[in-house]
């Protein structure tokens, strides 16, 4: 190595030992690995502890899920319950005289119009079965659809009651006085399951056997595992009540997206019945031949089978579950 390189070499040497100094030094002199040895040594305390807590926690949740469970599987629909759910005050010897008065006007109704026997009788058979269990299905969708829109707003009261240090119950009291049907009426059975010594947690149970909806079980296992367990209820009710609307939110993207495909098949589904409507008012004797021969009855129950299939498979594809 010559002269002129000499001071070259010299300055890379030092740069270097400058920079290894760095590195080794700077971590002892600020303190870094005191600091990354005490967060080590309080993990290495603490770490079996929170392991242990998080493990009774899950265990505690898991046999509150169970318990909630095997309450809400061992409900029989009744009668009883299923006029409930349709939000509907009657008894049993009511809805049983609802029944028989409709089944008789409405043979009577089809006897006037047709004069034929067998057509009454099957008239008098669904009047009595199909159009109250009809009528109850109707009033409990309806009910069930109102429940679900006004739910994430009596969750927001809950959580802000909560939050502001008022006590569970009395959010419920306040929900059950200011709120809208069926909300109100909901809430204040609650309340008084509570007056007549049932717990919050089997009460809320009980609001799931009226409201059988995925809604109402997330709310009664949140309230049933935070009295069980304990946890931050606010948070709980908070994260639920934004999943709910997201959940809404959903839906409604899912109906408007859907909307097209129902159209269509409502208009398939009718279309037959307006040509057949049609070729009877321009040629009535062409298309009578349907129902005046044995072909054509055979005919027409192979097309309403057809149809139905088609019917249904369609309602199937357009129909998602949130």
């Amino acid at each position: 190595m010559n002269s002129a390189q000499m001071p070259l070499a010299v300055g890379l040497a030092t740069v270097a030992a400058g920079a290894i100094a760095y590195v080794v030094l700077t971590p002892l002199l600020s303190g870094e690995n005191r600091a990354a040895k005490r967060r080590q040594s309080v993990s290495m305390v603490t770490a079996p502890g929170n392991r242990a807590t998080t493990v009774n926690r899950r265990e505690q949740v898991a046999k509150s899920l169970k318990e909630i469970e095997a309450k809400r599987d061992g409900t029989k629909v009744t009668l009883e319950l299923k006029i409930a759910r349709a939000g509907l005050t009657w008894t049993k010897q009511k809805f049983y005289i609802v029944s028989a008065v409709m089944a008789v006007v409405f043979a009577l109704a089809i006897f006037i119009v047709t004069s034929n026997k067998l057509a009454t009788m099957g008239a008098l058979f669904a009047g009595g079965f199909g159009l109250p269990l009809w009528m109850l299905t109707f009033l409990r969708k309806r009910r069930i659809n109102a429940f679900i829109t006004e739910l994430p707003t009596a969750i927001d009261i809950i959580t802000r009651g909560v939050r502001a240090g008022i006590p569970v119950g009395d959010c419920f009291r306040i929900i059950s006085r200011e709120s809208e049907e069926p909300i109100r009426s909901e809430f204040r059975q609650v309340v008084e399951s509570q007056t007549l010594g049932l717990s919050l947690g089997d009460a809320m149970v009980k609001m799931y056997e009226r409201v059988p909806v995925a809604d109402v079980n997330f709310f009664a296992i949140v309230i049933g595992i935070q009295g069980r367990s304990g946890g931050n209820l606010s948070e709980a009710l908070s994260n639920l009540s934004r999943v709910l609307r997201e959940r809404k939110k959903m839906a409604g993207k899912i109906q408007a997206m859907s909307m097209e495909a129902k159209a269509s098949g409502g208009i398939i589904a009718a279309l037959p019945f307006i040509v057949a409507v049609l070729t009877y008012l321009s040629s009535p004797d062409y298309i009578s031949l349907l129902w005046t021969t044995d072909t054509g009855k055979m005919a027409l129950v192979g097309s309403a089978i057809w149809m139905s299939i088609g019917i249904f498979t369609m309602k199937k594809m357009i129909s998602f579950e949130v």
